[in-house]
């Protein structure tokens, strides 16, 4: 084979990575939608496809994983050609994670749908979810059009979906002093949306592997975190109160 078809082959393998890429942030970006969807309309059908759909994402990402071995061994790429490589490895896995959590989520919906609704988080969790959907949109343009600003870009949203997973972890905590017969939703809701930050951490991870390779280095500052929900402590009931107080403990050593 001379030089100008295996040059061909190799880019042919190059643009069949960012195909694959392409189709699984697609599909976890329509899976975060329906397993958000089911929990606010408290859709069971819907969130069994979900958890169903999750086995395609699993299985794009052994495809990502068979070529970047098949690349590598055969093709030995060097410089922005490697990043590229490892930056789709990287990227698959996180969204293969991506996957696995509105999974995760939609089981929960599945146990939410037998128990009492509660107050306004579901719809502050779709909100979480608009905001992380967006975001991965987002983020697979800036992987497909190597677009590092854009990148960028995305990884500094991820704050407001911390700020509000902390006050919406409040929020369930307080529903729960309030009345220990919500404890049980609660916690799903408290599970489902950390698994919304979960996903936006995962969608920085890869704006992160784009800006490595398209810059050939990794971003310059930390990214900044709004999530102090590790931080808040339920205050012991004082003689003079009459429900426990919840606070914030200082990160100070």
């Amino acid at each position: 084979m001379d030089q100008e078809h295996i040059m061909k082959a190799y880019d042919e393998e190059l643009a069949r990575l960012d195909q694959l890429i392409a189709e699984m942030g697609g599909l976890a970006e329509s899976q975060l939608a329906d397993a958000v969807a089911a929990l606010v309309r408290r859709d069971g059908d819907l969130a069994r496809k979900v958890a169903e759909r999750d086995a395609r994402i699993d299985a794009l990402e052994r495809d990502v994983d068979a070529l970047t071995m098949r690349v590598l061994a055969l093709r030995q790429p060097m410089a922005e050609d490697l990043r590229t490589v490892v930056a789709t490895l990287k990227t698959a896995s996180d969204l293969e994670r991506i996957g696995d959590y509105t999974r995760n989520m939609a089981n929960r919906t599945l146990a939410l749908t037998q128990l009492r609704h509660i107050g306004g988080a579901a719809h502050t969790i779709a909100r979480m979810g608009g905001l992380v959907q967006n975001m991965i949109k987002n983020v697979l343009d800036s992987y497909i059009g190597r677009d590092a600003d854009l990148a960028d870009e995305v990884r500094l949203r991820d704050e407001e979906v911390d700020q509000l997973h902390t006050s919406l972890f409040r929020e369930l905590l307080t529903y729960m002093m309030e009345d220990p017969r919500h404890i049980t939703t609660c916690t799903h809701l408290l599970f489902i949306a950390k698994n919304i930050e979960r996903i936006g951490d995962h969608v920085t991870n890869i704006a992160e592997h784009v800006h490595l390779m398209v810059c050939g280095e990794v971003p310059e500052a930390d990214r900044p975190k709004g999530d102090r929900s590790s931080l808040t402590v339920v205050k012991s009931l004082s003689a003079n109160a009459e429900t426990p107080s919840i606070s914030e403990e200082t990160d100070e050593t």
